[in-house]
């Protein structure tokens, strides 16, 4: 490798560089392909149990309509308690989304995306 020649030894720097730089992006390539993986089976795990939960607390909020109405003597007078129950649920996750929604988020993505990653 240590000629006297500075041709040979510039073309062997070439080469080496060159090489750097292909197993860099190679390397870049691969670590995006991994976090994107985890970012997009994140979000499919957080999906199935969002939509798992919403249909939970709907057949609870349901049974908890037909269990009001002894209590408030109308089956319509229980379902607009359910019904004022989710508007006040829809108000707190919108009055709170920075704190329920968008911090996490944020967190999450920086994580994932700005950190190096573990030798």
């Amino acid at each position: 490798m240590n000629t006297s020649d500075p041709a040979e030894n510039f073309k062997q720097l070439y080469d080496d560089v060159k090489k750097y730089v292909f197993l860099q992006s190679e390397y870049i390539k691969v670590e995006f392909v991994e976090k994107l993986t985890i970012l997009l089976s994140t979000l499919l795990i957080i999906t199935l149990i969002t939509v798992l939960a919403v249909i939970a607390l709907f057949y609870l909020f349901f049974s908890f309509a037909y269990a009001l109405v002894p209590i408030v003597g109308s089956l319509s007078v229980s379902f607009s308690i359910i019904a004022g129950i989710y508007i006040v649920l829809i108000g707190l996750l919108v009055l709170f989304r920075k704190i329920l929604v968008i911090n996490p988020l944020v967190k999450f993505l920086s994580d994932l995306f700005l950190t190096k990653p573990q030798k």
